[in-house]
């Protein structure tokens, strides 16, 4: 785990386990359902970065005969669970308790306690955020923010971006309906909100649900770092074509790498094995993540080829 997302999960608990206090308190207070919901919300988050921490501890572990590559893949299992809590404690929670206010409202008790402590709550929720944007960017690029969330291999950040905004903007959806209810004096928007958070959270959770387990099934190294490992190969003297390549993330930080070469056939045996390590060389020289290559040699018959195979030049 990079010492950017480490500082982004470390920023997220500390903001979360501090607001979470405070909005038990101002329900304790209040008994505003809104705040109720932000608090387990909260609560699940400060678990959330519990776990993407535990899951960076343990993917630190030296490989097994029974895991051979490692446990690089800890972090995604972890990220998934991440999903799988948010999911439940956060938004199904919210959900069930707005549907039970709707249908016995109750008064809110000092709706200006509750109403400081969320605007306390934004402050240290948008300074998370701060944080883990910081730490997003220099894997981000060029990209949008929507393409690196779907197109990283890091999962830690994509899970706190998406935490953190979730945050944002549920607290706000919470100080909306509290507001009203003060305007109004009528409880039910109180409810609306704390409806409004559950569903915010869901459609958040299964964005990450559906992305972990696509990173945890495994995924392919991205268009451009392929690029480079072709590049690298290609320009290894010897090397005549790619007949294909296959690359596996097994960690955030650790990429597979397989592929068929044909070389020129005017080389002898050590010859051929010389031009491999260059090529191996230049392959890691270019991607730092590459920790297995495997170059097999062999000649290219496209009748042998699977269609997904053939030649990319």
């Amino acid at each position: 785990m990079t010492e950017g997302s480490t500082k982004a999960i470390l920023a997220a608990f500390g903001a979360n386990l501090l607001v979470s206090i405070a909005k038990f308190i101002g329900f304790s207070i209040t008994g505003a359902t809104s705040m109720l919901a932000e608090a387990i919300h909260s609560v699940a988050d400060t678990s959330n970065q519990g776990l993407l921490l535990l899951g960076g501890k343990r993917a630190r572990r030296e490989a097994t005969p029974d895991h051979p590559f490692g446990f690089g893949r800890s972090r995604y299992f972890y990220s998934f669970i991440v999903a799988l809590v948010l999911f439940t404690l956060g938004g199904l929670f919210a959900l069930f308790e707005g549907n039970e206010k709707l249908k016995h409202p109750d008064e809110i008790v000092r709706p200006s306690v509750a109403i400081i402590i969320l605007v306390a709550a934004i402050i240290a929720e948008g300074y998370s955020l701060r944080t883990a944007v910081k730490a997003a960017r220099p894997y981000k690029r060029d990209l949008s923010w929507w393409q690196f969330i779907r197109t990283a291999r890091t999962p830690e950040l994509p899970v706190v971006l998406l935490e953190d905004l979730g945050a944002l903007i549920g607290l706000t959806l919470a100080l909306g309906g509290l507001v009203t209810t003060a305007i109004t004096g009528n409880p039910i928007w109180d409810a609306f909100g704390t409806l409004a958070i559950g569903a915010l959270l869901v459609i958040i959770a299964i964005v990450l649900v559906i992305e972990m387990a696509s990173l945890l099934i495994g995924e392919g190294a991205i268009a451009a770092t392929v690029a480079k490992i072709r590049n690298a190969i290609n320009s290894s003297q010897g090397v005549h074509q790619i007949i294909n390549l296959r690359t596996l993330h097994i960690g955030p930080d650790e990429l597979l790498i397989a592929a068929k070469i044909e070389f020129d056939p005017t080389l002898s045996v050590a010859q051929v094995v010389e031009t491999t390590n260059r090529a191996e060389a230049a392959i890691r020289n270019d991607v730092p993540s590459a920790r297995y290559i495997y170059l097999e040699p062999d000649i290219h018959n496209p009748v042998y080829v699977p269609a997904s195979d053939t030649l990319q030049h």
